[in-house]
């Protein structure tokens, strides 16, 4: 049997490598999980950083508010 369109894509989207820019736990370090690929790419270029700098603040801010998940904006426009 054929995996549905939505199937197929989680199934992609688990076998990417998951991380924070750092390697360390985000517990540790309150950097947000992006795919290893992303992180690269935002790490190449100077807007990549500042992006990645800005999306780090706003989930260090929501998990000092005792929030679990922040809109931080890496993800936006993703289809999920």
């Amino acid at each position: 049997m054929a995996l549905k369109k939505s199937q197929r894509s989680l199934r992609r989207w688990t076998k990417q490598k998951w991380r924070t820019p750092s390697g360390k736990k985000s517990s540790e370090t309150g950097e947000v999980y992006a795919p290893e690929e992303q992180i690269k790419k935002l790490k190449s270029t100077a807007k990549g950083k500042r992006k990645l700098a800005a999306a780090n603040k706003k989930k260090r801010a929501a998990t000092r508010k005792g929030k679990q998940h922040a809109k931080h904006g890496l993800h936006k426009g993703k289809r999920r």
